[in-house]
């Protein structure tokens, strides 16, 4: 099993930054890819973003160049560096761990095994 515990959620105008980390803990050698999703009052889940453990990403397209994905494997932490925030992006952020070896990281929320209970990010106009 994996534990994953998001943090740096909050309230901030549009246009402001937030920085999200997601600690994983238990069998963290599983976490081969991590991945960000979001989910907004009455919309389905989509994903945002995600980070192999070689470092390779993937993002949605809604977020490509304002958001990025880090991870620092010493720490079993991932990143959501999130800038020139829109009101649009407001959601549950949760991040997910998917097991599986794949050729990328997936966007797919389906592949990931383990997932956290989710950060509230709000933007104001």
């Amino acid at each position: 099993q994996v534990q994953l515990v998001e943090s740096g959620g909050g309230l901030v105008q549009a246009g402001g930054s937030l920085r999200l980390s997601c600690a994983a803990s238990g069998r963290t050698f599983s976490a081969n890819t991590m991945g960000w999703f979001r989910q907004a009052p009455g919309k389905e889940r989509e994903f945002v973003a995600a980070i192999n453990w070689s470092g390779n990403t993937n993002y949605a397209g809604s977020v490509k160049g304002r958001f990025t994905i880090s991870r620092d494997n010493a720490k079993n932490t991932v990143y959501l560096q999130m800038n020139s925030l829109k009101p649009e992006d407001t959601a549950v952020y949760s991040c997910a761990a998917d097991s599986a070896f794949r050729a990328g990281p997936t966007d797919w929320a389906r592949s990931y095994d383990f997932w956290g209970q989710g950060t509230q990010v709000t933007v104001s106009s």
